[in-house]
């Protein structure tokens, strides 16, 4: 590789790193907040709590990737043309394309690591993170074994401790299950265990009583060993229904003939946009570009040429949005996504091409 063209992909790469860091940085934060109720109302510890929100990661860095290359892409040209650099470059003979070439190489890299992102780190990372989400928001051990707190594990149910020992033993139970309101039951137990059993998770209270009031009367039950069925609950935890951002390509574009054709249109549009999304980084990258190398030098400034460059992208950004939307509802519109990715960038590279020798291209 040419002098110029490493000077050129070295500045390109820091910048775009910058970038990406800042923006998933500031987006990460916003997305981890949501779940700060696992520290506050569940007891989740800093460190699970860190591990589940960075599984979040692979699905912004998949979007901020394109945006961030084109960022970084009209800094960097602009930056040359201001300080006179291109302008040199090219009274040194080079093409438009040669001095594209080194924003290219670095667009091609950042597709392909967004192709290994939408098509594989995504799902895998998203899968896990609703295991981990899941696990956390319904795992009647973690909510349950909380001092001092009234936990609702289901509805209907409620549950106080007063402390835990070490070895897992909890003392000053109230158990109040609501969950049939023509008989409530109300049950208060010195100490108990929570216990796996062949036929699912009970919750063993000991030395208590048992109070439930049945029209307009209580019946009181005094026991020393007292089971509560709580396996309902945990083969809810485990059926939950399977999101498409955790799905592989070749899943979201197969035909499920389970499944509604509205349901169907939605995982298929999701594939499309796995294959779509990445391109845009090469795309972007044609339509910075073909606007910056083109026109003459002015050293007033180029921030028309700038604004030119962001209005475009911004709006072939935000079509590339809405068709998203659009493709999940009415299949007609997929060829469309498709256009708005190939006809700008086409048009692009038939400006950077122009003028250029036939044997540089």
């Amino acid at each position: 590789m040419y002098r110029y063209s490493n000077y050129i992909a070295r500045h390109l790469v820091h910048s775009m790193l910058l970038i990406t860091f800042s923006l998933t940085s500031i987006v990460w934060l916003t997305q981890a907040l949501r779940f700060i109720d696992f520290i506050v109302n569940q007891g989740v510890s800093i460190s699970v709590f860190l591990r589940l929100t960075l599984l979040l990661i692979p699905s912004l860095l998949l979007m901020i990737l394109p945006p961030a290359l084109f960022c970084s892409v009209l800094f960097v040209y602009n930056k040359l043309k201001i300080e006179s650099e291109l302008v040199v470059m090219q009274a040194a003979g080079l093409s438009k394309w040669r001095l594209a070439w080194p924003a290219l190489q670095v667009a091609i890299g950042v597709t392909l690591i967004a192709y290994s992102v939408a098509l594989y780190l995504l799902p895998v990372s998203y899968g896990r993170f609703r295991d981990m989400q899941n696990f956390l928001r319904n795992n009647y051990v973690s909510i349950l074994l909380q001092d001092g707190v009234f936990s609702n594990p289901v509805d209907g149910l409620t549950i106080f401790i007063r402390e835990r020992d070490k070895d897992g033993t909890l003392h000053g139970i109230l158990v109040h299950d609501n969950r049939n309101p023509q008989a409530p039951v109300t049950m208060m137990a010195e100490e108990g265990h929570l216990v796996e059993t062949p036929q699912g998770p009970r919750f063993l209270l000991k030395n208590g009583n048992r109070q439930e009031m049945r029209n307009g009367s209580i019946s009181f039950l005094y026991f020393d060993s007292y089971t509560l069925d709580i396996s309902l609950y945990a083969q809810a935890m485990k059926n939950r229904p399977v999101d498409t951002q955790e799905m592989f390509l070749p899943q979201l574009l197969a035909y499920n003939d389970d499944q509604t054709p509205a349901d169907n249109q939605k995982r298929i549009a999701e594939g499309h946009q796995r294959i779509i999304w990445p391109a845009y980084s090469l795309m972007l990258t044609l339509i910075a570009l073909a606007v910056l190398l083109s026109g003459q030098f002015n050293r007033r400034g180029h921030w028309q040429r700038v604004a030119l460059a962001v209005g475009i992208g911004t709006a072939v950004l935000f079509c590339a949005v809405g068709l998203r939307g659009m493709t999940a509802s009415e299949p007609a519109m997929v060829p469309v996504a498709y256009f708005n990715l190939l006809l700008p960038g086409g048009a692009a590279l038939w400006v950077l091409l122009d003028r250029v020798p036939k044997c540089l291209i």
